[in-house]
């Protein structure tokens, strides 16, 4: 089967780099999105992409890491191999930074996804209320997308009447996401992403295994089934939407 993809969301390990890329292309994933969470690992992501054309790099502060700021981010987004501003949003599960700190820093990376005209990566865990109301005042960036969604058809319309797209991870393999899969079947195909989310949530049937971006055909996989359509179908959909999202 001749299918090519895109991880639109992965976290790599620079000591592995080399044999991750070459993994992944032997699995048709070819080009991956390595996705910074503070302003060290955006540093490292960008000097990962700088050693390989498949990999992109993006520049943001997790909520975990909040309580930090944002103090070097913005000076990142001039890379010409960054491509979006995130990941950045709110996580109340765990609350490793207050969720004051959380919501400013938010809202300032969606300022600088406006000033710079760039795409917004956005990372919500039981905080969808807050998550929506911050991005209505701030204004929601043309391309915004919500990376891991784990929410249900509620959540998945809210954000797509705000233009958002839906990144699917492995998450949507597990028996017990039936809310994610119906959130996946209603999402349009052109609003649609994938992502492995690495090292982290490997799909079935690699649970309990360190995720890698070779996994992400699995990911297509079971998104095709619960989008009722073919895997070529999301293969070339998420591959066309990454392109255009990212400007890859």
């Amino acid at each position: 089967m001749n299918v090519r993809w895109i991880d639109n969301h992965c976290h790599l390990e620079q000591d592995s780099l080399e044999a991750a890329v070459a993994e992944a292309s032997a699995a048709g994933v070819a080009a991956m999105i390595d996705v910074g969470t503070d302003s060290a690992t955006s540093t490292a992501a960008i000097a990962k992409a700088a050693a390989s054309d498949r990999v992109w790099a993006t520049a943001g502060v997790h909520p975990h890491e909040a309580r930090h700021g944002t103090g070097g981010i913005e000076d990142l987004l001039g890379s010409d191999r960054v491509v979006a501003v995130g990941e950045c949003g709110l996580d109340y599960h765990y609350n490793h930074s207050p969720p004051p700190d959380q919501q400013a820093v938010f809202a300032a990376q969606i300022e600088m996804a406006h000033r710079h005209g760039m795409p917004l990566v956005i990372h919500s865990r039981e905080a969808w209320d807050d998550t929506f109301a911050i991005l209505d005042e701030g204004g929601v960036p043309n391309h915004t997308v919500f990376h891991c969604f784990t929410g249900g058809p509620d959540e998945a319309r809210a954000a797509l009447d705000r233009g958002a797209y839906l990144s699917f991870s492995g998450i949507v393999s597990f028996p017990s996401a039936d809310d994610v899969r119906a959130a996946a079947e209603l999402c349009p195909l052109d609003r649609l992403l994938v992502e492995t989310d690495s090292p982290y949530l490997a799909p079935v049937p690699m649970r309990g295994k360190p995720n890698t971006p070779a996994n992400l055909p699995l990911v297509g996989e079971a998104l095709a089934r619960a989008c009722g359509v073919t895997l070529e179908a999301i293969a070339e959909h998420t591959w066309d939407n990454a392109v255009a999202f990212y400007r890859l």
